[in-house]
């Protein structure tokens, strides 16, 4: 008997049953669950990308520069672009104060946080005017290692200079902090030299904020353009 002469026969197409039911609604529920996933993963993607075009030069209590590569106390070029950026912003007058942070990895001689010191006193920032947070493995170890330090020396609003790409995640983990964030990041460097490493920035970034955002801790990925 084929399911025609059955739904004559009984009224009722076995499909339209309560196992049929079920199946729908699955496919619904797993067609729903991507559509989400695209839509979040695709608009905080937008919020990486329009967060990146903001230069907020607002007067602030200090700058924080974040931490990355340096080899024996010399910046990578990465690091070399986001203490530039500082220099900049300290010289417009934008903070009294300027802020490095970041620890060192096993057998470097110097942190990152004081290779960054030493880099802006040789372009004539005064070392008193520095501010070297010598601790921070991952961008939300630095954060709250500088929320801490800020809070000792009576600061509480910060101008966050990273790459593009980097500022909302930063800016998020320092308002979750307790501090008063915005950002101006540096627009030169590898993470803006191609199409590429600002693609690669996008996805990198939109990855890590989402699992900050759904865990509180910090997933920062291997930062693969050249440095």
């Amino acid at each position: 008997m084929n399911s025609a002469t059955l739904v004559s026969a009984t009224g009722s197409d076995p499909s339209r049953g309560v196992g049929g039911g079920l199946v729908r609604w699955a496919r619904r529920l797993v067609l729903g669950a991507i559509l989400m996933g695209a839509v979040l993963v695709g608009g905080t993607a937008f919020r990486v990308w329009q967060v990146a075009r903001i230069d907020d030069y607002t007067k602030a209590d200090a700058i924080v520069v974040l931490g990355a590569a340096q080899y024996s106390g010399t910046p990578s070029t990465v690091f070399e672009a986001r203490l530039d950026q500082a220099y900049k912003l300290f010289k417009a007058g934008v903070a009294p104060e300027v802020i490095t942070v970041g620890g060192k990895q096993e057998g470097d001689l110097y942190t990152e946080a004081a290779s960054g010191k030493n880099y802006l006193e040789d372009r004539g920032i005064p070392g008193d005017r520095i501010i070297a947070v010598e601790t921070g493995s991952d961008t939300l170890r630095s954060i709250e290692a500088v929320a801490t330090a800020m809070s000792a020396h009576d600061l509480s609003s910060a101008v966050l200079v990273s790459d593009p790409w980097h500022s909302l995640r930063t800016r998020t983990m320092a308002r979750d902090a307790g501090l008063e964030a915005w950002t101006a990041p540096t627009r030169t460097g590898p993470a803006v030299y191609t199409r590429e490493s600002q693609a690669h920035g996008i996805a990198r970034e939109t990855g890590a904020l989402l699992w900050y955002q759904l865990t509180h801790f910090s997933s920062d990925f291997k930062y693969s353009a050249g440095q």
